[in-house]
C-alpha cells in the first residue's frame, strides 16, 4: 500500500458506540487479520511472503498466545503446507510422527495403524503452544506488524470500500483508549466469540448442534501410558489419552453437564481414567500432577457463507468442530492457506475468483470434517441417563461400529482417510 493510500484510507478513530474520539492514529492495512492463533499466523506469514500489507491484532499478550495449551495433532497436509511455506522449521526439529490408535471397551481392546492403511498418512504430534510460538516468531523476524493487547471489538462497513476495525487497547497505566485500523479485507481469525462473529448482519445461517457431551479436558505432567492416541468406551462415560510429550500427557474424562473444573480430585480423576481405561487388565496408568483443566462441551457449529463482502471468517470464527477428532487446528491451517492464495492473487494481480469462491472451498472441507467428527462422537459415548431401551440400543450400535472398524478392512481405509484427512 502506497502512503498516498495509507493517507486516504486514514481518518478519525472511533469508540465502540461509533463516536468519534479524536484519536488520528488509525493503522491501515491492505489486510487487518483478527487473532494470532495458528489461523491468523498462518495467514500473516503467508501473506507477508508474497509482499502483501498486513497486520494481526490479537488480544492477548505475547506470553499468553506462546503458553496457551490445544491441540497437537497435526495433519499430514497442515504439515505440508507448513514445509511448502517455509514454516516447518521447529516442527522438523520437534515433532513426532504417530499413527495408531488404540480402542478399549468391554469386549476387548484393538489397535489400528491408520497411518499405513489409509492415503492421508499419519498424524505429527507438536504442541499447537511450540507451533504457534514458531510462526509467531517467524512472522516477527520477517518484519510483520503484530499489535498485542489489541481487542478488536467490531467490524464496520464490511459491505463498503473501506472497512474499518474498532480496537481497544490498554496503555501502560491500564486505562484504555480506543481507535481503528483500517484495511482493505478483514480476516476474522478470532474464534467463535470474537469480532468478526459479533459484527455479521442478521441473515447468516448458522448450523448449531450440542451433542450433550461434557469433557473435563486435563494436562497432565505424566508420560504417555501407551504408545497409542487411547479411546476408551465405557457405561460411565468416555476417557481418552493423547500423548503431547514424553512428560506431558492430555487426557479427557466425560462428566456430567453443569459441574466446574475443579469439581474431582485429582485422586478421583485418576481413579476414574483407570477405570475406564480398564488399567487393571492393559497396564497402569503413568500419574501426575494435574497442570490444567477445562470443561469442554462438545458442540458443532457452522456459519454459511463464510464471507460478508470484504470480511472472511477462518479458523473457529468460521466453524467449530468437537475435539473428539482433533481437526480445528488443521481446518484453520487449511482455510488460511486457501485465503492467502485468494488474496495475493486478487491484491497483486487483480484476480478476484479465489476471494468469490473462498467460501464454498472451506465449506466443503469443513462439512465432511464435521461429519466425520459426529461419526466419533456417536461411537464413542453413550447418552446420558439411566440405561433404558433406547440407551441399549445405542449401545448396541456402537459396540457394532467398534466390531465393523475392528475388523473390516474397508471400514478400517475409510476411518484413516477421515481422521488425518481435511
Amino acid at each position: 500500500m502506497s502512503e498516498s493510500q495509507r493517507a486516504q484510507l486514514a481518518g478519525d478513530a472511533v469508540t465502540g458506540d461509533g463516536t468519534t474520539s479524536g484519536i488520528t492514529d488509525d493503522g491501515t492495512a491492505d489486510v487487518v487479520i483478527l487473532g494470532a492463533g495458528p489461523a491468523g499466523l498462518v495467514l500473516g506469514n503467508l501473506l507477508l511472503a508474497s509482499g502483501i500489507d498486513c497486520v494481526v491484532l490479537e488480544r492477548a499478550d505475547r506470553a499468553h498466545v506462546q503458553t496457551r495449551a490445544r491441540a497437537g495433532y497435526l495433519a499430514a497436509n497442515t504439515v505440508r503446507i507448513l514445509e511448502e511455506h517455509g514454516l516447518a522449521e521447529g516442527l522438523r526439529r520437534g515433532g513426532v510422527p504417530h499413527a495408531v490408535c488404540e480402542f478399549r471397551s468391554g469386549d476387548g481392546r484393538f489397535r489400528l495403524d491408520y497411518g499405513s492403511i489409509g492415503p492421508a498418512g499419519a498424524h505429527t504430534v507438536y504442541p499447537q503452544q511450540e507451533l504457534v510460538t514458531d510462526l509467531l516468531t517467524h512472522y516477527l523476524d520477517a518484519g510483520g506488524r503484530l499489535e498485542f493487547e489489541t481487542e478488536a471489538v467490531a467490524v464496520l462497513d464490511a459491505d463498503g470500500t473501506r472497512p474499518s476495525v474498532v480496537v481497544r487497547t490498554a496503555d501502560g497505566e491500564g486505562q484504555g483508549r480506543n481507535g481503528r485500523w483500517r484495511g482493505r479485507y478483514v480476516a476474522g481469525c478470532d474464534g467463535r466469540h470474537g469480532a468478526a462473529r459479533r459484527s455479521l448482519p442478521a441473515g447468516v445461517v448458522r448450523h448449531h448442534r450440542d451433542h450433550g457431551v461434557t469433557w473435563l479436558g486435563l494436562l497432565a505432567e505424566a508420560p504417555p501410558s501407551l504408545d497409542a492416541v487411547g479411546y476408551a468406551v465405557h457405561r460411565r462415560g468416555f476417557a481418552g489419552h493423547m500423548a503431547r510429550t514424553s512428560e506431558v500427557t492430555r487426557y479427557y474424562l466425560q462428566i456430567e453437564r453443569g459441574g466446574p473444573a475443579d469439581a474431582w480430585s485429582e485422586q478421583r480423576i485418576w481413579d476414574e481414567l483407570a477405570l475406564r481405561m480398564r488399567a487393571a487388565d492393559y497396564g497402569p496408568l503413568r500419574r501426575g500432577p494435574i497442570v490444567q483443566r477445562a470443561v469442554v462441551d462438545l458442540e458443532s457449529d457452522v456459519l454459511e457463507p463464510l464471507r460478508r463482502g470484504s470480511l472472511f471468517l477462518v479458523g473457529d470464527a468460521a466453524s467449530l468442530l468437537s475435539p473428539s477428532a482433533a481437526k480445528g487446528a488443521n481446518l484453520a491451517v487449511l482455510e488460511a492457506e486457501i485465503l492467502a492464495r485468494a488474496l495475493v492473487d486478487d491484491l497483486a494481480h487483480g484476480n478476484p475468483e479465489g476471494l468469490d469462491r473462498y467460501s464454498a472451498r472451506c465449506l466443503e472441507h469443513i462439512w465432511r470434517a464435521q461429519e466425520f467428527s459426529h461419526w466419533m462422537i456417536q461411537l464413542l459415548h453413550s447418552p446420558p441417563g439411566p440405561a433404558d431401551g433406547e440407551t441399549l440400543f445405542h449401545d448396541a450400535l456402537a459396540r457394532s461400529r467398534l466390531e465393523t472398524l475392528r475388523t473390516s478392512r474397508t471400514h478400517q481405509q475409510w476411518f484413516a482417510e477421515g481422521y488425518v484427512g481435511v
